[in-house]
Formats: structure tokens, sequence, C-alpha cells
């Protein structure tokens, strides 16, 4: 009997000695990971894509030396190491980046805290003499190497689609990265990333001309319900609510990003509202 118990004891012990080992010695105190909490959850919500407006040499300085940051890096140029492209990490998952900035999304602000920033190497755009912007293109590469990135950190963060956003949603009032040519539908045809169902959106167009004016309170109401949650909700078409609109229709309306609200973002609006927030709107 004695042997018995003395068996259990030994085995209870090593039982517990496998759950207090690594780094005790360093730590001062023993650590038992034994028991886990259910109540937790990822710290981890946004994925927010950016373009440097730099060439690589220079967004590498500013992103290793200024006063940004960003998790990860894709080259204009990326090289591949046995048919695998290369991303440069910047900063560890675990610690915050300086990439967002004053940033809102949903009910959450200063997003640097909550998300994962990549920066891609890209010129953004240049204005000719008369204002009119001439925006550039991301190469397949960059593309292909950003799905397989982003697809990874999606998964292991468990992020929803409608917060893989551009600096562009989170920040209306300043940004315009990644700009009107990034393929948001593609990405989000690899399941990353919000995008309308069709169907949906000629639903709520319920025969509607496209380029038809809608009406300003209901796209404020809507885009805020949404995620842009600092659009005004004056009903009055201002330089806060064209800008927002704006951005809005680079990520999902990109042939016209000139903020006026007309029928077709509306419905587009309205169909991601049905299909990520669970929120159907009336027609018309």
């Amino acid at each position: 009997m004695w042997k018995i118990l003395f068996l259990v004891l030994v085995f209870f012990v090593s039982g517990c000695s496998t759950n207090i080992k690594q780094n005790d010695t360093e730590r001062g105190y023993h650590l038992d990971k034994s028991k886990i909490s259910k109540s937790q959850d990822a710290r981890m919500r946004h994925l927010i894509i950016h373009y440097t407006a730099v060439d690589d040499s220079e967004s590498l300085e500013l992103l290793t030396r200024g006063q940004v940051s960003a998790h990860y890096l894709i080259p204009s140029r990326p090289e591949f190491i046995n048919g695998k492209p290369v991303v440069l990490q910047l900063v560890p998952e675990g610690k915050r980046a300086w990439h967002a900035g004053v940033s809102d999304w949903g009910n959450r602000s200063s997003i640097n805290d909550t998300s994962i920033g990549i920066e891609i190497v890209n010129k953004g755009f240049t204005e000719d003499m008369l204002g009119e912007a001439t925006w550039y293109p991301f190469s397949e590469n960059q593309t292909y190497t950003l799905s397989l990135l982003a697809k990874d950190i999606v998964g292991r963060n468990n992020i929803p689609p409608e917060n893989v956003i551009g600096h562009s949603d989170i920040s209306p009032l300043r940004k315009s990265d990644p700009g009107p040519l990034f393929p948001w539908k593609k990405l989000a045809e690899l399941g990353i990333g919000a995008w309308p169902d069709e169907y949906t959106v000629k639903k709520y167009l319920a025969g509607r001309s496209l380029g038809l004016p809608s009406s300003v309170s209901s796209i404020q109401n809507i885009l805020s319900q949404y995620g842009y949650s600092k659009i005004p909700q004056s009903g009055v078409l201002d330089f806060e609510t064209r800008k927002t609109i704006s951005s809005f229709q680079m990520h999902f309306r990109p042939n016209d990003i000139s903020g006026n609200p007309d029928a077709e973002t509306e419905s587009i609006a309205k169909a991601l509202l049905e299909k990520y927030k669970g929120i159907e709107s009336s027609i018309l």
C-alpha cells in the first residue's frame, strides 16, 4: 500500500515538474502553465495595408531609422528563394509598430494597439499641374507575396474580413494609401478581406442608375455602421464626409473616387453591411 502511495506521489510531483521547468532558474520564480483561462482572445484585430510612396532604399531607411515603422515590408521586386518570396519583418508581431497614427475603425481608436501593418513599396501617385492624379500599380509579384503573408496573418490571428483594411480606411482625412489600384477584389477572392456580393448590390440598386445622387445622411449612417465611425452624421456633404466617401470608394468602387454620394456607393455599402454585420437595410 505504501509503495503505491509513493509511486502516485512521485508521478504527481514529476507531472507538476513538466509544467514548471523552462527558464525558471533565470526568472527566480516558478511558472505553472498547466491551467488556461477561456476568457481571452487575439490581441491583433486588424490588418492594415499601406504603400510607402518612396523607393526601396528610402522605404527601408524610413521604416527602420525614422519615426514610423511597420511589421512587414514588401519590396518593389521581392526576391525569391527556392520559389518562395522574401518578406522583410521589421517589427515582431507581438510588439506595436507605428504605422497607423491617428486612426479609428468601428468602436476602436489608436489602431496601432490592435493591428499588424504591412507596407508595400509603391510610389502611390503623382499629380499634374491641374491636380489630376496618376496612380502607380502594384506588381504581380508584390500581390502574390502579399496574398501569402496576409492569408497567414489573418488565419493565425482570426482577423475578420471587414478588419482587413487600408490606411485610408482608418484615417480617411489624412491618408490615401493603398490607393484605388490596390487589388482588394482579387485578395477577397483568395479569402483575404471583404468584398460585396454582386447580387446583393443589385438588390439594393433596385433598378436605379449607378450615378443617381443618393441621400447624404443615408450614406453617412451606413458607412458609420460599417466601420467609418468618424464620418459626420449631419446630412451635409462637407469636406469630412466627401473624403470618407472617397476612401470607401477607393476600396470598393475604384473606378470613381470623386466622393459623391451616389446609388452605387450606397448599394455597395448596404451590401457590405448585410454580409459582414448582419444588418439588412431597406431597399430604398
